[in-house]
């Protein structure tokens, strides 16, 4: 998860507090950058080969590191490992990113655009995150997304939970 923090207020009621780059996938769902790890690499490989295919994002812009591991999640079923990362970057490099994701290799095959998740719940208490986290998401996007955001401390948990209580009116 590519984040910058922005203290930006929106329509002079709801902090914005942070931008987070997600991405809509060709089969409809919302994700994150990312892939399968090809033979003859490690993760760390694997994940900046997909951000540069997905997002056009070259290691000199924002490369990730071991340091950036968030947490991995086994899926036994598929005997699969998932490792996902963070990474904190600037406001203008964040642009910069923005900015070049339709110049990406895979833009228009795999990836559709991206999506910056509303980080804020409006006064009906439905619109905004809550209504965003009723979407469609790959695998486990949604949890990964609720995970960082607490862990880096973007979102407090019981703006999570309050969020995610509110959502589920939308899923039924």
């Amino acid at each position: 998860m590519i984040f910058c923090r922005d203290e930006s207020v929106l329509w002079t009621l709801y902090k914005r507090r942070a931008k987070v780059l997600m991405q809509l996938r060709f089969d409809g769902v919302i994700g994150f950058p990312g892939g399968l790890v090809d033979n003859g690499e490690g993760p760390i490989e694997a994940v900046n080969r997909e951000l540069l295919e997905e997002a056009g994002i070259s290691n000199d812009k924002c490369q990730i590191k071991a340091s950036d591991h968030l947490i991995s999640h086994y899926h036994k079923p598929k005997n699969l490992v998932l490792h996902f990362f963070t990474k904190e970057v600037s406001p203008k490099e964040f642009q910069a990113i923005e900015k070049g994701v339709m110049e990406a290799e895979d833009y228009g095959v795999e990836t559709c655009g991206i999506i910056q998740p509303p980080l804020y719940t409006m006064g009906d208490g439905i619109r905004g995150l809550p209504a965003f986290l009723s979407n469609k998401f790959c695998g486990n996007a949604r949890q990964q997304l609720l995970y960082a955001l607490q862990t880096c401390k973007i979102l407090e948990g019981k703006e999570i939970d309050k969020a995610l209580l509110a959502s589920q009116s939308l899923l039924k």
